[in-house]
């Protein structure tokens, strides 16, 4: 693992860090903030995944993140959002290859070589993180925005007793049934729909839930609603019961001032979650 660089950060350590992947076949960058007490022991991590056309970089400058973690004393792990570099193969459009990895493993080519970041996000950099740094990996929360909220609740549905809380801002939150989602399912997992159910967070919730508190935050001015299909998540939570609350955001939109604005209320209630 090489250091791209670290600053200090209210209190505690921002840092970039890149890696050979065995899961993508490339060299992988990820951002990492680790408050004051780290230096002392182990502290909890709250995974932060990014959306469509983000790097490590996006949430770490922008989120405001890291004050909140600091004053809650836990990680905040950024990944990169897809493998990149020149053997990658990649699209013309925003939504799909570089930058839109949709936190799935890809069965079909051109992706599968490379496109393994349910592998990456699930397996191998939370061992890396373990090995490396001083984190409590027992303790472990999962948010996200867009594209990384779809990756977020997907993965803590599919790996019960891993994540202690999960949230997301703006969640693709029905992506079988939206053009960001079925368009990228298919491309990357075949024409099989029935493999592209374990990504959709509905689904998951109406089949299985989550065994921990769910918090989500929708803007309701989001110019991309017909697409994130907020309304089939909430039905699923309210049908299901899920521990959870779900907030229409009257005048926000998809932007990072949306994730900003209501990023302390994500980090204080993983928090509670983690610290319990």
């Amino acid at each position: 693992m090489k250091t791209v660089s670290e600053n200090a950060c209210f209190g505690g350590t921002q840092g970039v860090y890149s890696h050979e992947s065995n899961a993508t076949g490339t060299e992988m960058t990820f951002g990492l903030f680790l408050p004051e007490e780290a230096k002392d022991g182990p502290v909890p991590v709250l995974w932060y995944l990014s959306g469509l056309t983000c790097t490590h970089e996006n949430a770490m400058t922008k989120a405001g993140a890291q004050a909140w973690a600091a004053e809650q004393g836990i990680a905040i792990c950024f990944p990169d959002t897809s493998p990149r570099g020149e053997t990658v193969a990649n699209d013309d459009a925003y939504d799909l290859g570089q930058g839109a990895g949709f936190y799935v493993n890809a069965t079909q080519d051109p992706w599968a070589p490379h496109f393994k970041m349910w592998d990456y996000v699930a397996q191998e950099l939370p061992a890396l993180l373990g090995e490396t740094f001083n984190i409590d990996m027992d303790r472990q929360g999962i948010t996200g925005h867009s594209m990384g909220g779809h990756g977020a609740l997907t993965l803590a549905m599919n790996l019960p007793g891993r994540y202690r809380s999960v949230s997301a801002f703006s969640p693709i939150a029905n992506p079988t049934q939206s053009d960001w989602g079925r368009k990228q399912l298919g491309a990357y997992l075949g024409d099989d729909e029935t493999s592209w159910a374990k990504h959709d967070a509905s689904l998951l919730m109406a089949d299985k839930g989550f065994d921990g508190p769910v918090l989500i935050d929708q803007g309701a001015d989001d110019q991309f609603l017909e697409l994130l299909k907020p309304e089939a998540l909430a039905q699923a939570m309210a049908a299901k019961r899920q521990d959870g609350i779900f907030r229409m955001q009257k005048g926000y939109d998809h932007s990072y001032f949306f994730v900003a604005s209501f990023m302390e209320d994500h980090v204080n209630f993983h928090a509670e979650a983690l610290w319990a």
